[in-house]
């Protein structure tokens, strides 16, 4: 696999009949540019409404994933991930005109043929990996086991069981492209007879059928062909893996070990992974951040911003993703000028000054853009701002910031949120220009 992003050679379209609402749908890939990472974006909704891949927008995970943002949704988005994940690919628009992707023959096979058709392109940009630092263990109340253990390449083992322990299965794979397009895209999904009826009751599955679907009937096999693999179920299993996995938002390295997976059991161990993610980064010091590449110290920091003492919210960049993410640090001390009134005997950082530096960080990722330099950010709007946690002396703030548009050099929107300990403490949808001085 590229160590570098990836992302489509061409847009590419695909459609057909989806399997729990049984609509018709056109579902199209898009090439994205480094940063962007993987969006679902809903056509048939009025505006752009575009919805992150990522764990935090993980609603429901019966039967199978679905992700929201707002009043829009995605639902069953497994498949599709794990194809793009599984052949090597980092970013990528998914637009669709419904809710649910097509179904195709319940397996990703569909998926990794239009990437093919597409063509994968590498980007000059490093891809972001997360190595697993120490062992994560889940353990849940229907007896699925999740863990995920240090490894240098992304592992899966996994042990399928179905009801009264028909069908154990095991299989156990490291995840490369090649592989995954022999070995895992095929494997179709599968269903226990006595749990069609409930599924069709609750209007889960209207589209199924024996095309995209293998049905299990005692110790019979229904389905439009024989099995693909001999332990195909578990194959599955491991697609739905990586898919679920994907929501984390960067390629893993790590071995997964799964006992009776499922998608409620999958998420649970990526938010984990982002739990684990998030305090490795609270834990790094940012005296000893190194410089050069994509780390930018305060002094560059304030050759791009024109803000001084005391309204300088942004200590230090601590990574740089493409031209449209960006995550900067503020070091909240008890020294901080707003704590002699913001209150005595009980400092709080201001909600206002945490939205500020979220504009900081973003005017800088436009301030690099050739031409911008010397230039001043202005703030113009903010919406959908939410102050969850109070911040506090001591704490570390990492800001995160996404354009989600940009219109020529001058005028972004983005996305921003303040983390501290892993924790969202702030987020907003902000507006801002760069004007000349």
């Amino acid at each position: 696999m590229s160590s570098n992003q990836c992302t489509l050679g061409k847009s590419v379209s695909v459609s057909g009949a989806s399997l729990h609402t049984g609509n018709e749908v056109v579902l199209t890939l898009h090439p994205a540019q480094p940063g962007h990472g993987m969006k679902f974006k809903r056509a048939d909704l009025p505006g752009e409404t575009v919805i992150d891949a990522r764990i935090d927008h993980v609603k429901t995970v019966e039967r199978a994933t679905t992700i929201a943002e707002g009043n829009a949704r995605v639902q069953t988005v497994e498949h599709v991930l794990s194809a793009l994940t599984g052949m090597g690919v980092d970013n990528c628009l998914i637009e669709m005109n419904a809710d649910e992707p097509p179904i195709g023959d319940g397996s990703a096979k569909q998926y990794v043929e239009l990437i093919k058709k597409a063509g994968i392109v590498e980007q000059p940009v490093p891809r972001a990996f997360y190595e697993v630092t120490e062992p994560i263990y889940i353990e849940t109340k229907s007896g699925s086991l999740m863990t995920i253990v240090p490894d240098p390449k992304f592992r899966v083992s996994c042990t399928n069981v179905g009801p009264d322990g028909r069908f154990t299965q095991f299989f156990s794979t490291e995840i490369t492209p090649a592989i995954y397009e022999k070995d895992i895209a095929p494997a179709r999904t599968f269903v226990y007879y006595e749990d069609v009826k409930p599924l069709m009751d609750k209007g889960l599955i209207k589209g199924g059928s024996l095309e995209n679907a293998v049905v299990i009937r005692g110790e019979q096999v229904l389905g439009k062909e024989p099995l693909r693999f001999r332990d195909e179920f578990v194959r599955h299993k491991i697609l739905d893996i990586v898919g679920d996995l994907s929501l984390l938002g960067r390629a893993i390295k790590g071995h997964v070990i799964a006992v009776k997976p499922g998608h409620g059991p999958n998420s649970d161990l990526c938010r984990a992974i982002a739990k684990q993610q998030a305090r490795a980064n609270a834990m790094i010091p940012p005296a000893v951040t190194p410089k050069g590449g994509d780390i930018l110290d305060v002094n560059d920091v304030m050759k791009l911003l024109p803000h001084r003492f005391p309204f300088l919210m942004v200590d230090r960049i601590v990574s740089l993703d493409g031209e449209m993410k960006c995550t900067g640090v503020k070091n909240v001390t008890v020294n901080e000028y707003y704590f002699q009134g913001h209150f005595p005997g009980h400092p709080v950082m201001p909600g206002v000054l945490q939205l500020e530096a979220m504009a900081q960080v973003g005017s800088i990722l436009l301030l690099r853009i050739p031409g911008n330099a010397g230039r001043i950010g202005y703030f113009m709007s903010a919406d959908e701002v939410k102050f969850r946690k109070p911040v506090v002396p001591g704490d570390t703030l990492f800001i995160e910031v996404e354009l989600t548009s940009k219109k020529g050099r001058s005028i972004a929107k983005a996305k921003g949120r303040c983390i501290v300990n892993g924790e969202v403490v702030s987020e907003a949808e902000m507006l801002f220009g760069i004007v000349d001085q």
